[in-house]
């Protein structure tokens, strides 16, 4: 089950890389997960205070044009590092392997908002972005929870945004092949 929930978390940081990060943090401050050393030192007062600002900047920022773009730019790096901080301190698994599967996870479901994304801009003008980045927060909450409560669905859920993912990314290949055609 550690494994379970540690996929279903580095897919909740694929969405937004601090809230899952920051919940897992809360959680084992409060008693209620337990984090694995040293990742539970993330549930001493500084680094909650530190991840409850990234949290907090990350929600807000992802809702503003052009800053938006920039923070997924910074999550290409920071989803995957996340995911294998999590995958890690849920499961005790060694650095290769959590960066492997948690990484990968977090990573991959990064990938399917950089498709996404750059949809919503051109259909929308920018306007549906915040709309978009508020449903991807909610998705990373959601994820975060089932990880902890239901982790079967949790890792579910993340294949089903990376199928949807592949399935708009080869449509997209399609439109753009048959345009050049």
């Amino acid at each position: 089950m550690d494994v379970l929930t540690g996929l279903g978390l580095s897919g909740a940081a694929g969405l937004n890389a601090w809230l899952p990060a920051f919940a897992g943090a809360l959680l084992t401050r409060l008693g209620v997960v337990d984090l694995g050393a040293p990742f539970d030192e993330l549930s001493e007062t500084p680094a909650l205070i530190v991840l409850g600002v990234l949290t907090t900047a990350d929600f807000v920022g992802d809702k503003i044009p052009a800053l938006d773009h920039v923070l997924h730019s910074v999550g290409t790096v920071i989803a995957p590092l996340s995911g294998t901080v999590l995958f890690t301190g849920e499961t005790d698994a060694s650095v290769i392997v959590s960066l492997l599967a948690g990484g990968t996870t977090a990573g991959a479901v990064h990938a399917v908002r950089s498709v996404v994304r750059p949809v919503s801009t051109v259909t929308t003008a920018g306007v549906g972005n915040p709309v978009l980045s508020l449903l991807e927060d909610i998705g990373s909450a959601v994820l975060t929870l089932f990880a902890f409560v239901v982790p079967v669905l949790a890792v579910l859920a993340v294949v089903g945004v990376l199928v949807l993912g592949l399935v708009l990314w080869l449509r997209r290949r399609r439109r753009a092949s048959a345009a050049s055609a």
